[in-house]
């Protein structure tokens, strides 16, 4: 959107099929506003709880007309749980608000993350961080 070019905000639309998803992931450099233009969306961030092993999950089924403000640099989500199509409209309070996919930049990094780490820090087999590796590749 040219129109907006050095105004310090953006703005995304987003369209889901049915069960589509916008996987865990994070942006690093602006508060993200969701509007719901149709369908039903299940919207939701982490928030870091005292305890450093837990977390606290806010989420909300959107209709249109609803919003929903994910915090800057929160992990988040949003999930078509209708069986209709569904669209939303992002706003951002940044011309370039990033975008980290969590289950990429983890198992898709390069180089990659050693098995062991990725192993220990998740509980997980090796076999099952490879099979992970191969699907996010």
């Amino acid at each position: 959107m040219y129109g907006l070019n050095t105004l310090g905000v953006s703005l995304v639309r987003a369209d889901f099929e049915p069960k589509g998803l916008i996987p865990l992931h994070t942006h690093p450099r602006a508060t993200e506003l969701i509007t719901v233009l149709e369908g039903t969306i299940y919207a939701g961030f982490l928030l870091p709880a005292e305890n450093i092993f837990k977390s606290r999950l806010f989420s909300k089924i959107l209709k249109p007309g609803d919003v929903f403000v994910v915090p800057q640099g929160l992990v988040h989500f949003q999930y078509n749980v209708g069986r209709t199509n569904a669209t939303i409209l992002a706003s951002f309070n940044s011309q370039n608000s990033g975008f980290v996919m969590i289950p990429n930049i983890i198992f898709a990094s390069d180089p990659p993350i050693l098995d062991d780490v990725l192993a220990k820090g998740f509980q997980l087999n090796k076999k099952v961080i490879q099979q992970l590796r191969k699907k996010f590749a």
